[in-house]
């Protein structure tokens, strides 16, 4: 293009009339969407936090529509301890009549922020633990329509760790790797970190399922969360710890935790792969898990019988051979399931679905 017309081109473009200030509003509220008004609801489960809750609603930052503490039957009636001691208005009490655990607490405090409207549940615990000027990092990749549920992730700087106990560095790696395994998540790392917020109408639909009600209870959330293909997303953000004491022992959860990872992935494969689909990781997981079983059984026999002579070649090579190709092609499925991870968040097709249905029924 030369000179001349590129300067036609701009003289045309330059004498376009403006698009009216309402519509511009419009549009860059699609793209940079604002906080106030966004509907975001923080929801904390309150038990012996009655030291510290008075904090955390006082750091609730003032975009933050409404805060919803669930007395989850706690000794030191921390609903009647609020309700006589904070001044925000902002603050709803749920009372919970039998003690539930984290994930119960958490579940009925969805429901109210849902049946009052709420647009996202961004969930802290009651021990002020958690950084609330994080809470915008969290809601951001919701509110942008990039992930249906956001959580912290410790990990991702050394200087995040530093005053994390070297034991729950340990730990917290392990249950990560084992969380990637039982909810199909590889994206994510720090899977029992508890600051998470979640998009409504996705929360609707994981307070219907079977979720565990205890301390699992964030790791089972994310597997639920899978069979939903949700997107989920990791936010970075440092440890805190204080004088605080949990109420989690390490050595009372190893096993159960173990038998709910185990128990989450063979439901996984078996409803992700066989199920709900069937793929070449499908093919890939039958015939390499016969291989391997085949091999071993093979070779197992083999040895069982006394022999007068070292096992030739021939024999060697039939035991070793469909070991190695049932691990090739089992390295093969697992690269698929890594590859599988959810990339296209549901909320926004849920909240067409759920405006379609209202205006159905306003007709």
């Amino acid at each position: 293009m030369d000179r001349g017309s590129l300067m036609t081109s701009m003289d045309k473009i330059a004498r376009r009339p403006a698009r009216p200030t309402e519509e511009r509003r419009r549009i860059l509220r699609a793209f940079d969407p604002t906080l106030d008004g966004a509907g975001v609801w923080l929801v904390v489960p309150c038990y012996k936090v009655k030291a510290h809750i008075l904090n955390v609603i006082a750091k609730t930052p003032a975009w933050v529509d409404g805060i919803v503490c669930v007395d989850d039957a706690c000794p030191e009636h921390s609903g009647d301890f609020i309700e006589a001691n904070a001044t925000d208005p902002r603050v709803v009490i749920v009372r919970l009549p039998q003690n539930q655990g984290v994930g119960g607490a958490t579940m009925a405090g969805y429901r109210e922020v849902i049946r009052r409207g709420g647009q996202v549940m961004v969930k802290v615990d009651g021990d002020d633990q958690m950084d609330l000027g994080y809470i915008a990092h969290l809601v951001a990749p919701i509110l942008l329509g990039e992930a249906d549920y956001a959580k912290g992730n410790r990990f991702t700087s050394i200087s995040h760790l530093t005053t994390m106990p070297t034991i729950r560095v340990f730990g917290n790696a392990v249950l990560s790797f084992a969380a990637k395994l039982s909810t199909g998540y590889w994206n994510i790392f720090d899977p029992t970190n508890g600051f998470t917020a979640i998009e409504g109408q996705v929360a609707r639909m994981a307070i219907e399922k079977r979720v565990s009600r205890r301390f699992f209870f964030e790791t089972d959330l994310l597997y639920h969360l899978g069979t939903l293909r949700a997107v989920v997303r990791d936010v970075p953000m440092p440890a805190r710890y204080g004088g605080e004491i949990s109420n989690l022992r390490i050595g009372a959860i190893v096993g159960p935790f173990a038998l709910k990872h185990l128990s989450n992935f063979f439901q996984r494969l078996l409803g992700q792969y066989f199920v709900r689909d069937f793929s070449a990781a499908s093919l890939e997981l039958i015939f390499g898990l016969a291989f391997v079983l085949c091999g071993i059984g093979y070779g197992l026999h083999y040895v069982s019988v006394p022999h007068t002579t070292a096992a030739s070649a021939g024999v060697v090579m039939a035991a070793a051979l469909p070991v190695i190709l049932g691990a090739q092609l089992l390295m093969q499925a697992l690269n698929f399931d890594v590859l599988n991870v959810p990339s296209r968040p549901i909320h926004p097709y849920l909240r067409t679905i759920a405006r379609m249905e209202a205006e159905e029924t306003t007709e």
